[in-house]
């Protein structure tokens, strides 16, 4: 496997399940470290902010500088700065959507708005999802974090964002435009502010449907690990392959 300059690892179900660190996830990272390479934290995870992420790794023994962790929430926020300056924003989500948006400037409503965004929210009620859908259906840009319809935990895997957003776009007949992997937009906003190239880059996760698809969509390497939402098997089966399939991280470093 080639040296890269630009590792960009999936937390949830790669480095970690809820809160417990997969141990060949976290040797792999201090490898990297060790070698002079801060690797890039790229997550669908909307509910945290960089602060709480950077906190919980460090619970695990992973020492990592906030500008590394990049999330769907970040994304989303980059997203309506740029395109959408100005436009009074309706959220579903938790602090780390909300923290993300403040960092912008964007002005946050609880009623009517130019622009709905979706994030996963363990707080969600019917008035909530009504409020989201009336927007919608008046014509607000509809955004959602990421697609992910389940996440994995230490108790089983959980009602993701993505089935959220599903009801909504059900409701309504609006299909939103996604932030969080697959789409390459964190991957993209990475690459414009330190300038990699697209050989220096390669994306590892679990899951198919976003960390590798990402890659691909991306036009980078990408490594398959089986220890989270899809099994070597699974993804062997897909019309487009991972660059790279491994059982664990603590294979790259034999």
């Amino acid at each position: 496997m080639l040296n890269y300059k630009a590792y960009f690892i999936d937390l949830d179900g790669t480095v970690y399940r809820g809160k417990t660190p997969i141990s060949e996830a976290v040797k792999f990272i201090h490898y990297l470290q060790s070698n002079g390479n801060q690797p890039f934290f790229v997550t669908n995870n909307s509910s945290m902010t960089q602060q709480q992420l950077q906190e919980k790794l460090a619970i695990m023994d992973i020492q990592v500088d906030t500008e590394h962790i990049i999330s769907s929430s970040i994304a989303a926020a980059n997203y309506i700065n740029e395109f959408m300056p100005g436009k009074e924003v309706f959220m579903i989500g938790e602090l780390g959507l909300e923290d993300a948006l403040k960092s912008r400037d964007i002005s946050i409503t609880t009623g009517m708005a130019d622009v709905v965004v979706l994030g996963i929210d363990r707080h969600i009620n019917y008035e909530k999802l009504a409020t989201a859908c009336l927007s919608v259906r008046a014509g607000a840009t509809f955004l959602s974090t990421n697609s992910d319809h389940a996440f994995p935990s230490e108790i089983g895997f959980l009602p993701g964002n993505g089935a959220f957003t599903k009801l909504v776009e059900h409701s309504t007949g609006v299909e939103p435009i996604y932030m969080g992997k697959p789409q390459p937009f964190m991957l993209e906003f990475i690459q414009k502010k330190y300038g990699f190239s697209k050989e220096e880059m390669v994306m590892i996760g679990d899951n198919y449907q976003t960390d590798i698809l990402t890659g691909i969509h991306m036009g980078i390497d990408t490594v398959h690990v089986n220890s989270g939402v899809n099994s070597t098997a699974e993804v062997k089966l897909q019309a487009e392959q991972p660059t790279y399939f491994l059982e664990s991280l603590s294979e790259w470093t034999k």
